[in-house]
C-alpha cells in the first residue's frame, strides 16, 4: 500500500495517509526495511521503560525520503498517565547546534564571512585572547586567533564552565557564562575578559562555541537569533513546533524533563507548567536552547540528507552540506574526546559529529553517517549511504547511552536492500 506509515499511539498501531506539507510515508518493506526486524526497536524501548530508565520516547525512521517507522512509547510525564503523543515537544538541548550552524552557513553562502576569518573581525570583544597554562593565573599568547571554522568544529579554545572542571571552567561559572542573566551580547563581552582553555585549532573541546556563533549571526544579520532562525530555517522548512518558547496553546504536548534518581526512580526536574521554556529568556542559547518535535527535526535532517533542499525549498547549497558533514578536525585533534572519553572512529564536521572512513571490503550502511545528541538523551543520525534518517527523543538526564547503543545496530540490521 502507498503512503502508509506505522504509528503507535497508546500501544496501538495505526495507518495514516500523509498530509500535504508532510514528509511522504511508506510501509517499511516499500523502502527496503524489514518490519519484523524493526519490532526489535519496540522491544528495546519497552525494556528501557520497564527498567524506569525513561518515562517515554518517540522513534522516527525515514528512508529514501519517506517516514517508514514512527512509534511512541510510555508517558509524557512520569507523574501523569497521559500517553506520549506523536507530536510531543521535547527540549533538544545540543541538537540545537546543527541548526544554529546551518543558520550561520546561510550567511556564509551570502558572502558575509569566510570560514577561516578570525571571529574577532566581527566580534571585536574577542580580539587578543590569551591562553591559560593551567598554572595559577599564568597565560600565554594565542598562536593564532580562533576562526569561525573553529567555532563550528569546537576547536576554538573555549570551554563550557563545569563546576568541577579546569581553572577556566571555574572562571566561567563565577562570571555566569551560559547562565540566564546574560544576553548573548553580554556573554561575548564577558568571554572577552577571560582566557582560553586551549590554543585555538589544536584540540576538540566541547564548549560554548555555538552560542558565540549565535551572537555572530545576530551581528551579521541584524536580527536576534530567535527571529533569524524563524525567518530563515523554521518557516522555510515548515518546522512549526520548533523554537525557544513553548506557547500556552502547545503546553499540553510539552514533555516533562526527568532526572534518574536512586533505586531507578525518575524525578521530574522541569515540569511543563512551571518550565522556563514558557517565556522568552534573556539568554537564547544557540548551542542548546531549542525545543522541537520528531516531525520537525526529521524535516531538518531530510533537508541535509537531500543536499540542502526539501520539497522544493533550497536552504543550503549541496557543496555547503558536504563541507558541513565531512570531518573538519586536524589529525592532532584525533581521536576526538568527549567529557574525557575517546570516541574512536568519530570526527567532527561543522555542527555535527561524523563517522570517519574505514577500510572495508563490504559495503557499510553507516558510511558517511553524521549526527549529534542532546543532554536529555535525545539524538539523531543521518546515514547518506543508506538514505536514512533516525531520530530518538526522550527527556532523561544525565545522558543515557544505553538505548542509543542498542538501537543503532538494530536499525541498521533492518536494512534489506
Amino acid at each position: 500500500m502507498k503512503n502508509l506509515v506505522f504509528v503507535a499511539l497508546c500501544g496501538c498501531v495505526l495507518l495514516g495517509a500523509a498530509r500535504a506539507g508532510e514528509l511522504p510515508q511508506a510501509a517499511p518493506k516499500d523502502v527496503g526495511l524489514s518490519a519484523a526486524k524493526l519490532e526489535r526497536v519496540k522491544n528495546l524501548v519497552q525494556s528501557a521503560l520497564d527498567k524506569n530508565q525513561t518515562a517515554g520516547a518517540i522513534v522516527l525512521i525515514a528512508r529514501q525520503g519517506k517516514v517508514a517507522y514512527l512509534q511512541t512509547f510510555g508517558r509524557l510525564n512520569a507523574r501523569a498517565d497521559k500517553p506520549m503523543p506523536q507530536d510531543a515537544i521535547f527540549r533538544i538541548h545540543s541538537m540545537t547546534k546543527p541548526i544554529t550552524t546551518a543558520a550561520a552557513l546561510l550567511l556564509y553562502e551570502e558572502g558575509k564571512f569566510k570560514l577561516d576569518d578570525p571571529v574577532s573581525t566581527y566580534l571585536p570583544e574577542l580580539k587578543g585572547l590569551r591562553v591559560h597554562t593551567g598554572k595559577g593565573d599564568e597565560t600565554v599568547e594565542a598562536k593564532h586567533e580562533m576562526t569561525i571554522r573553529d567555532l563550528m568544529r569546537h576547536t576554538s579554545g573555549l570551554t563550557y564552565g563545569m563546576p568541577n572542571g579546569t581553572a577556566v571552567d571555574k572562571m566561567y561559572v563565577a562570571k555566569g557564562i551560559d547562565g540566564p542573566d546574560l544576553s548573548l551580547a553580554e556573554m561575548v563581552t564577558t568571554l572577552g575578559k577571560l582566557p582560553l582553555q586551549d590554543q585555538p585549532g589544536t584540540r576538540f573541546h566541547y564548549s560554548i562555541s555555538t552560542d558565540v556563533l549565535a551572537r555572530l549571526i545576530e551581528v551579521l544579520s541584524g536580527k536576534p537569533i530567535d527571529e533569524f532562525l524563524q525567518d530563515r530555517i523554521f518557516r522555510p522548512l515548515d518546522m512549526r513546533d520548533t523554537g525557544f518558547v513553548v506557547p500556552d496553546d502547545k503546553l499540553s504536548r510539552f514533555a516533562a524533563s526527568h532526572r534518574s534518581g536512586a533505586k531507578g526512580v525518575l524525578n521530574v526536574v522541569d515540569d511543563p507548567a512551571t518550565s522556563r521554556y514558557r517565556t522568552r529568556r534573556k539568554y537564547l542559547s544557540g548551542g542548546g536552547g531549542l525545543v522541537s518535535t520528531a516531525r520537525d527535526y526529521a524535516r531538518f535532517c531530510q533537508m541535509l540528507l537531500n543536499g540542502g533542499e526539501l520539497q522544493g525549498v533550497r536552504l543550503l547549497r549541496s557543496q555547503t552540506v558536504k563541507e558541513m558533514t565531512r570531518n573538519q578536525l586536524p589529525i592532532e585533534a584525533l581521536p576526538m574526546r568527549l567529557s574525557g572519553f575517546p570516541l574512536p572512529g568519530t570526527g567532527f564536521g561543522l555542527g555535527v559529529s561524523v563517522r570517519l572512513d574505514t577500510k572495508s571490503s563490504t559495503p557499510d550502511p553507516a558510511a558517511g553517517e553524521f549526527g549529534w545528541n542532546g543532554a536529555a538523551s535525545t539524538y539523531f543520525w543521518v546515514a547518506p549511504n543508506s538514505k536514512m534518517v533516525v531520530i530518538v527523543l526522550q527527556q532523561v538526564q544525565p545522558y543515557n547511552f544505553a538505548l542509543q547503543m542498542a538501537l543503532q545496530p538494530t536499525i541498521y540490521a533492518a536494512i534489506e536492500r
